[in-house]
């Protein structure tokens, strides 16, 4: 049997692989563990329930509260709201953890269940290895792990319809500046923060002209809308003339943005802008900005030119959190839109990213293209060469001096990188150059090597 947990959680197919009864295991293993490892230091446990729209989750939610409740931990319900949202709230009321259903940018079929820590902090890779162990060993309905509680000790459940409010005025209150004078059109995937972000933005002084994926019906998650659909959105900004145009993801922990003209603006360019914003405010701590190994080499040549550092990390943003949390770092992300304000938030945090930017667009008076200035993404050519043996890229020799062959006709202003999937049959072929024609021929040229020596 497989590993459950994921990079981000547990993920499948709703009531497929991801069932009602696996749910609720998972919540009983989840609270036994926690428990077991001292969280609870004694006390009734309390935790924070939340989810995104979809409809599969309304049957998970009470899935995994009935295992919470059935365990002795005290749930706070609080309904529709993004992965950011639970995690601020998990610490900001005291919790002991929180639990998130949503599988974020994935198709409608599709949830997820992601555990925070105490404070809203991802799990430990041992206590979810933890959670999984006694998942598999004990099963469900079976009682010899565990007493189970009866009486007054079962856990109770309360709506806690306040966590709207204090996370919107969280939002608000960490802003450097007002949005006074911006004009706004909002994707909200038809996801979590369809209400949140249209909010948020309108308390912070912003014009909110437009909106699109803001009417989830719990099928249509990320179905056309988001910020894996950035055409709508484009679209509209050219319409409404707005300045600023921000697309989320499912569950919102996720950004990507537009400008005036309906160009793309990237994770990559975001980070940028805000480095270049908060170097200026003295809160990038240590200088320096943290991305991965995925971000474009125009990314890496902006910091350069800017005099900030930049720490790369393996591709997820779970190695970007980890290397900030390591070295106290506070800002990092990744080109998908994941950007992590550490100061603010301990996950990517999607509503909070379109607000920065807002925030910097009213401060400095220039239009959002303008701010993107300051890097110039290089073209970027990603091949998925499959049917090839992906374990044996580190050490193939031909394959070594052809990525040197690469890396020496591209020179300093080019850029090569091989990575196997890990999850896959395939490794990855990235080549990014100052020519795209060139970009394209050095990647084909690559991709050819991989298929002649690891196939």
């Amino acid at each position: 049997m497989g590993r459950l947990f994921g990079t981000d959680g547990v993920r499948g197919v709703a009531n497929e692989g991801l069932t009602a009864e696996l749910a609720l295991g998972l919540s009983v293993a989840a609270a036994h563990v926690l428990g077991d490892a001292g969280a609870f230091d004694g006390h009734r446990p309390v935790a924070v329930v939340g989810r995104d729209p979809r409809a599969s989750g309304e049957f998970l939610e009470a899935a995994v509260i009935a295992g919470l409740a059935s365990a002795g931990v005290d749930v706070l319900r609080v309904g529709v709201l993004p992965t950011p949202a639970v995690a601020y709230l998990t610490g900001a009321l005291g919790a002991d953890f929180g639990v998130m259903l949503s599988a974020s940018h994935n198709a409608m079929p599709d949830n997820g269940i992601k555990f925070l820590a105490r404070g809203g902090h991802k799990l430990d890779d041992a206590i979810e290895d933890a959670i999984e162990e006694h998942y598999h060993r004990y099963g469900l309905g079976t009682d010899e792990d565990w007493k189970r509680p009866t009486g007054a000790a079962v856990g109770r459940v309360r709506q806690y319809t306040e966590g709207f409010d204090r996370y919107v005025a969280h939002l608000v209150a960490v802003l450097p500046n007002r949005l006074d004078g911006v004009k706004v059109v909002i994707d909200g995937a038809h996801g979590a923060a369809a209400r949140v972000a249209p909010e948020a933005f309108a308390r912070a002084g912003a014009e909110v002209v437009y909106t699109l994926g803001a009417e989830p019906n719990g099928l249509n998650i990320n179905e056309g809308v988001g910020s894996t659909h950035l055409d709508k959105l484009c679209v509209a900004m050219r319409e409404h003339k707005a300045d600023l145009g921000i697309a989320l993801d499912g569950d919102a922990d996720r950004c990507l943005a537009a400008d005036a003209d309906g160009n793309e603006v990237d994770g990559d360019q975001i980070i940028a802008i805000l480095a270049v914003a908060m170097r200026e405010a003295g809160t990038l701590r240590g200088n320096t900005a943290v991305a991965t190994v995925m971000s474009n080499l125009g990314f890496k040549l902006a910091m350069e030119r800017e005099g900030i550092n930049l720490v790369q990390t393996a591709v997820g943003d779970r190695y970007v959190l980890e290397e900030m949390k390591q070295h106290g770092f506070a800002l990092g992300g990744e080109q998908s839109g994941h950007v992590i304000l550490l100061d603010h938030a301990t996950t990517g945090d999607g509503t909070l990213t379109g607000l920065m930017l807002g925030a910097r667009l009213a401060a400095t008076k220039q239009s959002l293209a303008e701010l993107a200035e300051v890097m110039t993404r290089l073209p970027q050519v990603l091949i998925n060469v499959k049917g090839v043996d992906r374990t044996r890229v580190a050490n193939s020799v031909e394959l070594a001096a052809a990525v040197s062959e690469a890396e020496t006709e591209l020179g300093a202003t080019g850029r090569v990188l091989l990575r196997p999937s890990g999850t896959e049959p395939l490794v990855r072929v990235m080549v990014e150059a100052a020519d795209e024609v060139q970009a394209k021929a050095v990647a084909e040229r690559l991709a050819e090597a991989v298929r002649t020596h690891l196939g």
